[in-house]
């Protein structure tokens, strides 16, 4: 069902400080605004963004793929009315209005508007309060106001398009969100949760704030995936040697080193989760040092490259395809001897088998192959 979502920045924000509009101030090294599209941009399920600016600050930012612009009005209500007639008549079934000045939006936060889409006609996230409330004049406190039921609203607020249209269209204005205007046309509104880096920018101050959030966020959006493959023919030999384990068979598996066909195709996924090639270029088959060298030699030089690196392992998946011999009993010990090497918990490192029913090299029983994903996280 597509989805279409309004980002407002058409106000001045003079509260903000500054010689131009806070939407246009540069947060963390980019402007406020480009923070905020590319938050939209990325998240799957949204189909197309109306960007609402006032008509002076048009050629400040030109449409682009997915991203059309819109002047807006002279109140909020006014510029959510300009973004929703701008998309009427295209078929959108849902909406998303969000203010640009909250730049630092947790993705799950919009995730649960949508999702509450599916069950309810409206939706936006709320905090609930928490501080004591005093009401106050000339600097003094004068009376306390209880905070049950109290929220801070926050967006993006989302409803379903047609019905928030024809809401817009019936409202009187100065309306002083969304929620507000659905409810003036009787549209239930289910809270979401909102989140406390979900602020708007609107004081010198906030924008400190919102630096040191998004600062925080890159750190922790900094995730790698690499995989890793590889394949050992079958050779003279009592054992096979995988994931670290003996395992006893009729035949053996030919290699330069150990022939470990499951540590090596897991060592390829932890250099290419870095960007840093495959075991051929750490350790040569070329130079003769290596000859029959056991593969945790591999393994532990690529785990210690991970820490040097910034990294740490998150977890490591790694299939086995052979018909024989058979490697579920042998599994635990797998887990457990590369986890070792690795130094991680062995409930992050999983090893599992599959036959390729009988096709193909492995199912002909010539050799093993072997796959593996690496998944490493900057903490």
């Amino acid at each position: 069902m597509s989805v279409a979502a309004i980002i407002l920045a058409a106000g001045r924000g003079t509260r903000a400080g500054g010689d131009q509009p806070k939407q246009w101030q540069v947060l963390a090294g980019r402007r406020v605004i480009d923070w905020t599209l590319d938050t939209f941009r990325a998240m799957p399920g949204i189909d197309h963004i109306v960007v609402v600016l006032h008509a002076e600050d048009l050629a400040l930012f030109p449409p682009a793929e997915g991203v059309s612009v819109t002047t807006g009005g002279a109140s909020r209500d006014a510029s959510v009315r300009c973004g929703l007639e701008a998309l009427a008549g295209q078929g959108f079934a849902r909406v998303l209005i969000h203010d640009v000045a909250r730049a630092c939006t947790p993705r799950k936060v919009i995730a649960d508007v949508l999702a509450a889409l599916d069950v309810a006609q409206a939706a936006a996230p709320g905090l609930a309060m928490t501080d004591a409330l005093w009401r106050g004049q000339d600097s003094l406190v004068t009376d306390t106001a209880p905070r049950d039921g109290l929220y801070r609203a926050q967006t993006p607020q989302g409803f379903h398009f047609d019905a928030l249209l024809a809401a817009h269209r019936a409202h009187a204005g100065g309306a002083a969100d969304d929620v507000e205007v659905a409810r003036a046309a009787g549209i239930g509104v289910v809270i979401t949760p909102g989140h406390a880096d979900n602020l708007k920018i609107t004081t010198p101050a906030d924008f400190a704030r919102a630096e040191r959030i998004l600062k925080g966020q890159d750190k922790a959006m900094d995730i790698r995936l690499g995989n890793g493959y590889d394949v050992h023919r079958f050779g003279p030999g009592e054992y096979v040697t995988l994931c670290g384990v003996e395992v006893p068979h009729g035949r053996g598996l030919v290699g330069h080193s150990d022939a470990d066909v499951g540590m090596h195709a897991v060592t390829d996924a932890l250099y290419g989760a870095l960007a840093l090639g495959d075991i051929g270029r750490h350790f040569p088959p070329s130079d003769p040092q290596w000859k029959g060298a056991a593969s945790e030699i591999f393994l532990r030089h690529a785990a210690g490259l991970v820490l040097e690196n910034g990294f740490q392992i998150s977890n490591i998946d790694c299939t086995l395809v052979c018909e024989y011999p058979k490697i579920g009993p042998h599994a635990a010990a797998m887990q457990a001897q590369m986890a070792a090497i690795m130094g991680i918990d062995p409930a992050r490192v999983s090893v599992k088998a599959t036959t390729s029913e009988r096709l193909g090299f492995t199912g002909r029983e010539e050799g093993i192959a072997a796959i593996a994903t690496a998944a490493l996280v900057k903490p």
